[in-house]
């Protein structure tokens, strides 16, 4: 069975964020970095995600793995937001969230300023109490 390319990685989140060319972006990045504190300690998970905290999961398939209970990764076109919640199921805060667009568990914020950071936190706080659930959205 093949192994997953995002995993934990030795390398340091301080200095990955500290790389971030645009201040601004940075500065975002450091701000998700504290909000997701809560989900654990920061790792690199493979060359460009930051996650948060872990959880071990089996599909029915029998395969099994390691994953992130929340995360982020500096794109160049947007910041992605790695949930572990069914977005499907939080129409109500999505729409209170303001400028975003999603994916099946992420989402796309160009700028923190876009957004209700209140609501992307509580998004957060509910992907931490749902790791590892079934109805986790991602690909892993």
């Amino acid at each position: 069975m093949a192994q997953l390319k995002t995993r934990p990685t030795p390398a340091s989140v301080t200095d990955f964020l500290d790389a971030i060319p645009d201040e601004a972006r940075r500065t975002d990045c450091y701000a998700l970095a504290e909000m997701m504190g809560e989900a654990g300690e920061p790792r690199m998970w493979g060359e460009s995600i930051v996650g948060f905290g872990s959880y071990d999961y089996r599909y029915a398939s029998g395969r099994t793995g390691t994953w992130f209970r929340a995360g982020f990764s500096p794109r160049k076109r947007a910041l992605t937001v790695y949930l572990m919640v069914d977005l499907d199921t939080q129409k109500e805060a999505l729409a209170a969230l303001g400028r975003h667009r999603r994916g099946k568990g992420c989402l796309y914020i160009r700028r923190l300023a876009d957004i209700d950071t209140q609501v992307l936190e509580d998004l957060v706080r509910s992907s931490c109490a749902k790791g590892g659930s079934a109805a986790c959205g991602g690909s892993h």
